[in-house]
């Protein structure tokens, strides 16, 4: 059996390492970090990951680069199988530099399905280790496409911090801006210039982001797009739409479906 503990991954005496693991709904991964670099990959369920500068939502069709030494925790959206790969930090020095989001081609998807099956302990000089390899050649190539995916800025000053957590957990709640600076203890205009330096964005748009990161998570599920839309602080499934397509290039089904 193996091990479902990310910290049981650090030391193998291979260079790639892949965990295999179900999560329920809601499951919450507090913050922590690896030796080795990561690609977290569900193949289903919806997940969150957060570093202290950014929120990521992955759907099936997307992974998470996370870089060796990258402090992150994960908010497991729906029920998930989580695919993990444990990757040594400097076994490739093209693999990326920094956490971003990837695409993950169906050529990617059945390797990972592939390595699950192997042993930890692999035949680097084989078929197996040749898999291996491949792997980390789409990675690279996956980061090179750079996919489009919702990248959520976070700011530093914990007050700040502590709004947006707030926000998170309830996107369909409270937008009004005046509210939100008195529960940061903030005036409106310190508020807004606060959030906009330590983010490099509005509140508004920041929270455009977090509703759409939220509908993907529930489109995800089997939602529909009108439903999703009302329940994320939509007024309507058309503006839901349109605001996704400019974001992503493409309507809400078209992106799960990629």
């Amino acid at each position: 059996m193996r091990s479902q503990h990310g910290a049981d991954y650090q030391h193998l005496a291979r260079p790639v390492g892949v965990l295999v693991g179900e999560y329920p709904a809601k499951d919450h991964d507090p913050p922590h970090a690896h030796e080795r670099a990561q690609l977290i990959y569900a193949t289903a369920g919806v997940v969150s990951v957060m570093t202290g500068e950014a929120s990521f939502t992955i759907p099936p069709q997307r992974a998470v680069w996370m870089p060796a030494g990258v402090v992150h925790e994960a908010i497991f959206k729906s029920p998930v199988l989580l695919r993990t790969l444990y990757i040594e930090a400097q076994i490739d020095p093209r693999l990326p530099d920094r956490p971003q989001v990837l695409k993950v081609s169906p050529l990617l998807r059945e390797l990972i399905v592939e390595a699950c099956d192997m042993p930890l302990d692999y035949d680097e000089a084989g078929r197996e280790g040749r898999i291996m390899r491949l792997i980390l050649d789409e990675i690279v190539e996956a980061a090179a496409r750079a996919a489009v995916a919702l990248r959520i800025p976070m700011p530093a000053t914990e007050r700040l911090v502590r709004v947006c957590r707030l926000v998170m957990r309830d996107p369909a709640g409270e937008a009004d801006i005046d509210v939100r600076a008195a529960a940061a203890g903030m005036s409106r205009r310190t508020f807004t210039r606060a959030f906009r330096t330590e983010t490099g964005m509005s509140f508004n748009a920041w929270l455009q982001q977090v509703r759409l990161a939220e509908a993907l998570s529930l489109l995800s599920q089997g939602q529909s797009v009108t439903t999703a839309a009302f329940d994320v602080g939509y007024n309507s499934a058309s503006a839901f739409t349109a605001m996704f397509r400019r974001t992503f290039g493409v309507p809400p089904r078209d992106y799960l479906t990629d």
